[in-house]
């Protein structure tokens, strides 16, 4: 054994741990985070408090290239994504798409008049008692033509006579009361009368669906026409019968029997004036006059007489 003076020092090693300094990058971090989160809920809350008008201004958009609403050009595609066919980048889908995109839609300005218009007939409306009582026989909807106001009839308040086209008193009131506001818009007026399928009894030989239905669009122009609506303004009157029916009803449904008020997008007035023709031009034989054209091949006498 070793002496004691002979024993080997015991050394304890202690690692010294130097804390280096951080920077704070967690906190631009967080606060990142917290920005973002302020934003998405503060959108959130916008959407949730906007109007539908709003909400479909904000999906166009968004869904239109930045080059179109740039520079107002939209005679290609409305959306982001090109294409339309089996294959997104093949032209022939792209085509497809750039034909369904000419159909006129309501511009946001067109769509915020129209809002305003129809706000202005419910207030109007909600001013009068006795009118307060129609408004769940009125119906507002958008459509590629324009803005569409329906009348419509109810067994409890006919809006006409029976069978005829005597307007009720109620129904006299009511447009003419909707009369000047119309004029608040330079937009031409197409006005339509439509009619259930319970058919007259000597059927449509005589006076039917088809006369009943013209005559109280016309009954129905003449009263717009008393309430101040300029008469300019009216580009067409006419009768459907009832081959127009309202979506899941029975053709006998009384909520078929109504007027319609269409507030025309100028696009859809410009093409009832000037309808054009397409395709090419019809070349006759020489020498034929059109008269002659449309006879069936027979000996000159007969064409003579």
């Amino acid at each position: 054994m070793s002496k004691g003076g002979d024993k080997r020092p015991i050394v304890i090693r202690r690692k010294k741990v130097v804390h280096a300094h951080h920077g704070g990058a967690w906190k631009i971090a967080l606060a990142d985070f917290m920005t973002a989160l302020m934003a998405l809920f503060l959108v959130m809350w916008i959407l949730s408090v906007s109007s539908d008008e709003t909400r479909r201004g904000v999906a166009e958009y968004f869904s239109t290239p930045l080059i179109t609403a740039m520079t107002g050009d939209r005679g290609g595609s409305t959306r982001v994504i090109p294409g339309g066919g089996p294959d997104p980048a093949h032209s022939d889908g792209e085509r497809a798409r750039v034909d369904l995109s000419l159909q006129p839609r309501p511009s946001l300005q067109e769509r915020r008049f129209f809002s305003d218009l129809q706000e202005r007939i419910e207030r109007a409306i909600e001013l009068d008692p006795e009118l307060r009582q129609l408004r769940n026989q009125m119906r507002f909807d958008l459509t590629r033509e324009g803005l569409r106001i329906q009348l419509l009839d109810t067994e409890q308040r006919p809006m006409f006579q029976l069978g005829s086209d005597q307007v009720a008193p109620y129904m006299r009131n009511l447009l003419r009361t909707i009369a000047p506001l119309l004029n608040e818009l330079p937009n031409d007026l197409s006005i339509s009368g439509h009619t259930d399928s319970v058919p007259y009894a000597g059927g449509y030989r005589g006076y039917s669906n088809w006369e009943l239905s013209s005559d109280r669009a016309n009954a129905s122009r003449r009263e717009l026409v008393v309430g101040g609506l300029d008469p300019g303004q009216l580009l067409r009157v006419s009768g459907f019968a009832d081959r127009v029916l309202l979506p899941d009803t029975a053709p006998s449904d009384p909520i078929n029997r109504r007027i319609e008020l269409l507030v025309l997008l100028p696009e859809i007035a410009e093409t009832i004036r000037d309808p054009g023709i397409l395709g090419a031009d019809v070349l006759l034989p020489e020498g034929d006059s059109p008269e002659e054209a449309l006879l069936p091949d027979m000996p000159q006498a007969d064409v003579a007489e």
